[in-house]
């Protein structure tokens, strides 16, 4: 089914012109996020700031990820009116390439030098495909950090945050960071009052603390048999304990210097780069699944006190051990 593309995208009045470019196998709430966000900012006066319009490579009707489809009405030709294009996500970035297909290159070259261009998700694994992103600080799903890495070396990614600001290339991390990137780009052309009316009516926060780090678990492993694997398990059961690299290693019955060498080896972190990242882990379940205070939390994870324990969560995690409960536990938790 292919709509009437006499159907204007945008009127000559619009102050800026936002295309959303999707996919098949997009995600509804994605797109939503681009139309509600643009479609609410509003001047002083009451003037919409922005005209949302959405394409498609063939316009006509469109599957999602779930069970309804989206009939999109226009086709690749908008773009070269857009002022701002935004990628969502589709479940066709779970299987990527290297290459760009060709329908899409050609879509992405209608896009003016002087437009902003936007990813939502893994969205960003096309515009990499396209080269817009090289050389770059660009971020993604952490879940597809590892494959992103593989296919794009020439770009700088940054999984631990939600949204990356490249002047003219922007990426956002995953679908609820799309929020995050809307607000940010509304922030940028109209400043802080406006966002946070969108962000008030949108019944989300202007700005949320922290980066991906704080959604990313890393559950203990099962330790392999390995030279430091019964090291390993040995001292994640005591790991509110002051232990030092050279206990480490006399329970290998190693010298210091080769336990270090194995361990890296083995792990790919030194000795206390790991016993850090498990001291976080378990601070993180503590935060989640209990009512501890902060001082018992801290001495059960080695970090001994709430102080030291505040310093390095916020390090590790980007936000205070308080907000991160409020986060993951709710509001009213202490």
């Amino acid at each position: 089914m292919r709509a009437d593309r006499a159907i204007p995208a945008f009127e000559d009045s619009t102050p800026h012109r936002v295309a959303v470019l999707v996919r098949p196998g997009l995600l509804p709430m994605e797109l939503g996020i681009v139309l509600r966000l643009f479609g609410q900012a509003r001047s002083a006066h009451g003037a919409p700031l922005y005209q949302v319009a959405t394409c498609a490579l063939e316009p006509g009707e469109l599957r999602t990820d779930a069970d309804i489809t989206v009939n999109v009405k226009h086709g690749p030709e908008i773009l070269a009116l857009a002022d701002t294009v935004v990628l969502p996500a589709s479940d066709e970035d779970y299987r990527p390439t290297e290459d760009l297909a060709p329908q899409m290159a050609a879509a992405l070259c209608r896009i003016r030098p002087d437009a902003r261009i936007a990813s939502i998700c893994t969205g960003s694994f096309v515009l990499a495909a396209a080269g817009l992103l090289d050389g770059l600080r660009a971020t993604t799903h952490w879940r597809s950090s590892a494959q992103f890495r593989a296919l794009h070396p020439g770009v700088r990614l940054d999984p631990d945050v939600l949204y990356t600001d490249e002047g003219r290339v922007l990426t956002a991390a995953g679908v609820a960071s799309g929020i995050d990137l809307c607000l940010h780009m509304i922030r940028t052309d109209h400043g802080s009052a406006v966002a946070n009316d969108v962000a008030r009516g949108t019944v989300v926060p202007p700005h949320r603390p922290g980066g991906q780090a704080q959604y990313i678990q890393h559950p203990i492993p099962q330790e392999p048999e390995s030279s430091t694997g019964t090291v390993r398990a040995w001292a994640a059961q005591r790991i509110d304990q002051p232990l030092q690299l050279r206990d480490l290693a006399a329970q290998a019955a190693m010298s210091v210097r080769t336990f270090t060498r194995r361990f890296r080896d083995e792990v790919g972190l030194s000795p206390a780069e790991w016993l850090f990242q498990q001291r976080v882990e378990r601070a993180r379940a503590l935060l989640e699944e209990t009512s501890h205070t902060i001082d018992r939390i801290a001495a059960e994870c080695g970090f001994g006190t709430a102080s030291s324990l505040r310093r390095h969560f916020h390090t590790a995690l980007g936000v205070s051990p308080a907000a991160y409960r409020t986060t993951f536990r709710g509001p009213g938790t202490k």
